[in-house]
């Protein structure tokens, strides 16, 4: 997910534009770049592949003095990471930036081509550059040039665009893509989020989709797609009590991973009446799952498989049906929907644009939407008929831990919730639920207790080139999340299987050089579990068990490595088995050498489809 930022600024504005990218630097990038205007009013613009730092030498070798200027973070859609393709790209009059996909640029380009334009870069962005250019040359002004090009474009972005000439306006405009506005005194302010305006003002007012703006030193002039002044609420944002660094740790995600326990106690505050011993949804819901025939639940990536993990809670705990989907395959598969049934998307961020595009698909077949988000200014958020949050705070790192966990967290409280509503658990079966739940930041505490073990461990573990994880029940998708993190942070080919599936074609790789990662706690299928680990221990595969005491006991094998976690209610094993599983991503990538924060090829938040 690319970032932006855009000042009209009453000083240079450069080492501000640098600033604020810095906090955008979660969201993974490849290159950056800022454009500001010289004395004479051209546009200049420094630009550098690779990491922030290389962009700051080239502003502190010959710091430009613009007052008015525009930055990017660029993550590679079209074009390899360069200099060339990296934001802005200008022409002699206009300088863009732009996160998403400009889907009919090939023809748009063709066409600017045939009347003699020259493109320096292989990006969809630059034909916005030129379209506008066109405009302008052939007599429009900066905004009338912005509203005739704007229908032309297909695809979901945001952009911010900076005029040659006019150190008094910038115009950003949004479609599926996010985009927000700071008030400051005497100076205006774009931005991708408000992380981004942190630095700048508390006071921020968020696009909606098909808005565009002209903003000012004296303020914003927003339009909606038809062209229409409109105006959107000007909020408080808090994103400025959001500023994070590593602390004591190495990397963001150690971090992260070491703030569970907080902030899953953090998460259970919000829904947890720790008196009582009963789930107290936000006091501004008023939802309830009594009457719902059937959830359906999407998300993409981790915190799909947080939802797929709630299916069998909500199954097992309030009896109610769950449909759970891929956000990506979700709209296309055209599944039937019925007003009655309720849809549920789970999303870090708020602005996954698959998820998203699920989330209207469903809101037009009239069905009633909430949403599990840990950013409550986000899209997603706003969009939803009623939003249950999580509490994880900012997460740089790019591999979501903390965030998942905190998704966990109140999927679980709402299932029990729902359970309570529907007549499926009785007041004994609340209450020890939520007692369970009560006691999981100190289980996870405990489970943190193992790092040194799985470091030891993921010396060993960073020399193979493949891996498989089984789980069944809920540590099911726990198996595909412990996959997913040794990809995404070690490049380390993985594979998640129910346990139960081993024999039908993975068992096929099981030998010598293989190691099984298998998520065992001692539950009712923990029997059928060891059943799996002995046609992989018969075939030479290398065992490594995470289980409790009960279970290392009565597994009746030696294998590899036994990680030891507390014994504790099946219904939280997965926040808790969530943190070893992360653990040995994180070490073994530690000691291959990658980037665990910003791996390669990765976004934070992926905002194209």
């Amino acid at each position: 997910m690319c970032g932006i930022i855009g000042i009209v600024g009453c000083s240079p504005v450069a080492d501000r534009l640098a600033d604020s990218l810095k906090r955008l630097e979660y969201r993974g990038y490849d290159s950056a770049g800022i454009a500001t205007l010289e004395a004479s009013g051209a546009i200049a613009r420094l630009r550098a592949e690779g990491k922030l730092v290389n962009l700051q030498a080239l502003i502190d070798k010959a710091p430009p003095l613009g007052t008015v200027g525009i930055g990017h973070t660029r993550w590679a859609t079209h074009g390899v990471p360069s200099e060339r393709n990296a934001h802005p790209h200008a022409t002699a009059q206009v300088a863009v930036v732009h996160n998403g996909i400009i889907e009919n640029f090939r023809e748009l380009r063709e066409e600017m081509e045939g009347l003699g334009r020259h493109f320096e870069s292989d990006t969809d962005t630059e034909v916005v550059a030129h379209l506008v250019s066109q405009a302008v040359e052939a007599g429009a002004s900066p905004v009338d040039a912005v509203a005739s090009v704007l229908p032309r474009l297909k695809g979901a972005f945001a952009l911010a665009l900076l005029f040659r000439g006019r150190d008094d306006i910038l115009i950003g405009a949004r479609r599926g893509s996010p985009l927000a506005i700071g008030y400051g005194k005497g100076e205006m302010f774009l931005g991708s989020d408000a992380m981004a305006l942190a630095p700048f003002t508390s006071s921020v007012a968020y696009l909606e989709d098909g808005d565009w703006v002209v903003i000012t030193h004296e303020g914003a002039t927003i339009r909606d797609e038809t062209g229409e002044v409109v105006a959107r609420a000007v909020t408080r944002s808090n994103a400025s009590a959001l500023i994070v660094d590593k602390g004591n740790h190495r990397h963001f995600m150690a971090k992260e991973i070491h703030e569970q326990p907080e902030v899953v106690g953090h998460t259970l505050a919000r829904y947890v009446d720790f008196t009582s011993g009963r789930i107290r949804l936000p006091a501004d819901s008023d939802f309830s799952f009594a009457k719902v025939r059937r959830l359906v639940i999407s998300a993409c990536g981790t915190a799909y498989y947080a939802g797929l993990t709630a299916k069998y809670w909500f199954e097992r705990y309030a009896g109610l049906p769950v449909d759970i989907d891929i956000a990506s395959e979700f709209r296309y598969r055209e599944a039937p929907l019925d007003p009655d049934d309720v849809s549920l998307f789970v999303s870090q961020s708020g602005e996954t644009a698959d998820t998203l595009a699920a989330l209207r698909y469903c809101k037009a077949a009239g069905q009633k939407v909430a949403a599990v988000v840990n950013v409550m200014e986000s899209t997603i958020a706003r969009e939803s008929d009623v939003v249950f949050p999580t509490l994880a705070g900012p997460e740089i790192g790019v591999a979501s831990t903390k965030a998942f966990t905190c998704q966990l967290t109140a999927l679980l409280c709402l299932a029990i919730a729902a359970g309570r509503q529907r007549g499926v658990l009785d007041d004994d079966g609340e209450r020890s639920l939520v007692q369970a739940l009560i006691e999981i930041p100190r289980i996870m505490a405990e489970a943190l207790k193992v790092e040194h073990q799985i470091e030891g461990l993921a010396k060993s573990l960073s020399k193979v080139r493949h891996a498989l994880y089984l789980g069944r029940g809920t540590n099911f998708p726990l198996a595909l999340e412990g996959a997913l993190k040794l990809k995404e942070i070690s490049y380390i080919h993985a594979e998640g299987y129910a346990a139960g599936e081993l024999k039908h074609g993975p068992i096929a790789l099981i030998d010598e050089t293989m190691p099984v990662i298998v998520i065992a706690p001692h539950d009712q299928i923990f029997e059928k579990t060891v059943s799996n680990m002995q046609e992989v221990a018969a075939r030479g595969g290398r065992i490594i068990l995470m289980t409790d005491t009960r279970g290392a006991g009565a597994s009746g094998l030696e294998p590899a490595e036994t990680i030891i976690l507390p014994d504790m209610p099946a219904a939280i094993a997965p926040l808790a088995y969530a943190i070893p599983v992360q653990l040995l991503a994180y070490h073994t990538a530690v000691f291959i050498g990658t980037d665990v924060d910003q791996p390669r090829n990765l976004a934070k938040s992926v905002t194209v489809e």
